[in-house]
């Protein structure tokens, strides 16, 4: 199916623009997968991703996902309560910037608090980098709190553009049935 998407693209340029989500008291281990782990890798992908249509790496096979994972670059940072996952982020140093490439919640954990810390844990990660600047792209696939939670947090806007993009017809989904 072909639909127009919009993305929007932002950025933080100084580490003092970063405003932390007020401690919720939500209990939030977060602690990087430091060995690259393609299972790993493909499920934090698929339980986040599929509601928002995050397609573009399904067809990675296990060695490309071990390639992708294996890269000095990329850092893979994991929200876990009580033992169990709860969302993750990915990011990538490219040059002087850090991009926060992937961010989100496995959809048991939305809307009770833990975006927030995510988000400001792995903006205080990127920053610890010592990047020129952070960014990040969201779209209209995405929850819809994604660019609040965004901007909330720091980032501002700096160039948006829509294109026709083809999603798969197939529903993009963690395993068969997960969407009843």
């Amino acid at each position: 199916m072909e639909r127009d998407v919009t993305t929007t693209y932002l950025e933080m340029t100084r580490r003092q623009q970063l405003r932390p989500a007020e401690r919720s008291g939500v209990d939030l281990q977060v602690l990087q997968a430091e060995l690259p782990c393609p299972e790993l890798g493909r499920f934090l992908y698929t339980a986040v991703g599929w509601k928002w249509s995050w397609y573009g790496r399904l067809s990675w096979t296990f060695a490309r996902w071990l390639e992708h994972l294996s890269r000095p670059e990329i850092e893979i940072w994991v929200g876990y309560v009580r033992g169990t996952p709860a969302g993750y982020f990915e990011l990538e140093r490219q040059g002087s910037d850090v991009e926060l490439a992937y961010f989100g919640l496995l959809p048991a954990f939305v809307g009770k608090g833990f975006g927030g810390t995510l988000l400001t844990a792995a903006l205080e990660r990127a920053w610890e980098l010592n990047p020129s600047r952070l960014w990040v792209h969201t779209c209209d696939l995405d929850h819809p709190a994604a660019r609040k939670n965004y901007e909330a947090r720091g980032f501002r806007a700096y160039r948006t553009e829509t294109k026709v993009e083809t999603i798969p017809d197939a529903e993009c989904e963690p395993w068969p049935g997960a969407h009843g």
